[in-house]
């Protein structure tokens, strides 16, 4: 490796301070800032060989622009989660174990679903979440049966083509 080929710990001795401070501004929270910040260089870790980098900071900035989302995504679900949760009686409330399995299971089902059009993401949800038949769905989101058909054999074809890579 000659010494302009960046080195993980290279990279991260000149790189993270200003990553954190470019991630700070998006997000308001130094400890939110400086774990995604980790994960950027975990991810990097995480790869067989250093990739070639002709703009080190564009690099780890589009890293974490894709952490971020993902954070943010996360966010959207954990509020979307926890407002269901208030409509809970006491008893029914999940342990904070269940809590974050919960929540966890729904990152990944929003990431295996990421992609779909909203009716067919909509479609797949109400069948496969919530238990309804499609003739229900079709009665719901006011279109054919046929629709709803075609929709959940695309939103598992789109399953299929994720989880298969």
């Amino acid at each position: 490796m000659s010494a302009a080929e960046p080195t993980l710990d290279r990279l991260y001795t000149r790189h993270s301070h200003w990553l954190k401070a470019v991630v700070y501004r998006r997000v308001g929270c130094a400890e939110t800032s400086a774990d995604l910040v980790q994960d950027v260089f975990m991810r990097l870790l995480g790869k067989a060989a250093m990739p070639v980098m002709d703009e080190p900071r564009a690099y780890l900035a589009r890293i974490a622009h894709g952490l971020l989302i993902d954070f943010r995504r996360r966010q959207a679900l954990e509020r979307s989660w926890l407002e269901r949760l208030r409509s809970l009686p006491e008893a029914d409330m999940p342990s904070p174990e269940e809590h974050l399995q919960i929540v966890e299971a729904l990152a990944r089902i929003d990431a295996l679903l990421d992609g779909l059009n909203p009716r067919v993401r909509r479609v797949f949800l109400l069948s496969r979440l919530e238990g309804r038949s499609y003739p229900l769905i079709a009665a719901q989101l006011n279109v054919s049966l046929s629709t709803v058909e075609k929709d959940m054999a695309q939103a598992l074809r789109h399953c299929y083509r994720v989880l298969m890579g």
